[in-house]
């Protein structure tokens, strides 16, 4: 994507929006969502972990 600090935003906004629709489509996840996530092997009763 080109530099776009020189461009009023709405500029700015309709040259991402075409890059985005240039770019190629992402490919399907890998891994399911949240698997980099820290497990917590077992939660105290009543104290948030997180």
């Amino acid at each position: 994507m080109a530099n776009t600090k020189k461009l009023e935003k709405t500029e700015r906004k309709a040259s991402k929006r075409t890059a985005r629709k240039k770019a190629a489509p992402k490919g399907k996840r890998t891994t399911p969502r949240g698997a980099n996530k820290q497990k917590i092997k077992k939660l105290a009763r009543g104290q948030s972990k997180r």
